[in-house]
């Protein structure tokens, strides 16, 4: 059954509207109208022992059947951003969905107001094995919201898991002098060689940007104080020799 890629833009409510059938269109209108209904009256959360979910919360788990799977991420990305959702409400949604509603919500997490409040969330698709989940994980909101060491771990994520790490946001310039990372990649490279197995051709491209560049105050060190290895001395120090 199709599915949106994890790298597929999300559409607009112009774009859906162009796309769906008159029903779903109905459908999509009742939902806005109770994610409207939900911002202008915030949840206050559960009350004693039981909890009913507001209206537009049950739309968004619907939102694969209404509309089809190919859009329900940019409708319940529209919903979450309608809805004013807030900390309780992703995390809710994020704690019981199914993994397509999961990724929808950290799909939607730069859009929403909440700081690095739902790091959480990022950090706990980083501990999963589904490789969706993992690639939206490392989008824009892990970005700018996760600290060096759980960002370093996501790239690491990534070369485990086989996801591409076009996906992961703001690459570039967080690695760049990075000598942890570096070490941390020529480590990973070193065990796949001694493993005989292949190292990412990923691994190489982010080890190059590790190396100091003009934003960075001058060469990169490791926690040791040493000089991080660039890529050709990891190829040098991990590539094995024609003896062996």
């Amino acid at each position: 059954m199709p599915m949106t890629s994890p790298d597929a833009p999300l559409l607009t409510r112009k774009e859906l509207d162009a796309q769906l059938g008159g029903a779903a269109r109905a459908w999509l209108d009742e939902a806005f109208a109770e994610a409207a209904h939900a911002a202008a009256h915030p949840d206050t959360g559960p009350s004693g022992n039981t909890y009913a979910a507001p209206p537009w919360e049950l739309r968004y788990a619907a939102a694969g059947r209404q509309c089809g799977l190919e859009h329900a991420d940019s409708v319940r990305a529209l919903l979450l951003i309608e809805a004013r959702a807030g900390l309780a409400a992703v995390t809710r949604l994020y704690e019981q969905g199914t993994a397509a509603e999961r990724r929808a919500v950290l799909l939607t997490l730069p859009a929403l107001d909440l700081g690095a409040t739902a790091v959480a969330l990022v950090e706990d698709a980083l501990r999963a094995n589904d490789t969706t989940l993992i690639a939206a994980a490392v989008g824009p909101y892990a970005g700018d919201c996760l600290d060096p060491h759980n960002w370093r771990h996501a790239v690491l994520k990534c070369l485990f898991t086989g996801v591409p790490v076009d996906a992961v946001a703001q690459l570039a310039r967080r690695s760049r002098g990075d000598a942890e990372l570096a070490r941390m990649l020529g480590d990973y490279a070193a065990e796949r060689i001694a493993a005989g197995r292949p190292v990412p051709a990923d691994l190489h491209r982010v080890l190059a940007l590790t190396a100091p560049g003009p934003d960075a105050p001058g060469p990169a060190t490791t926690a040791t104080g040493s000089a991080a290895p660039g890529p050709a001395a990891l190829t040098a120090s991990t590539a094995p020799s024609e003896e062996s």
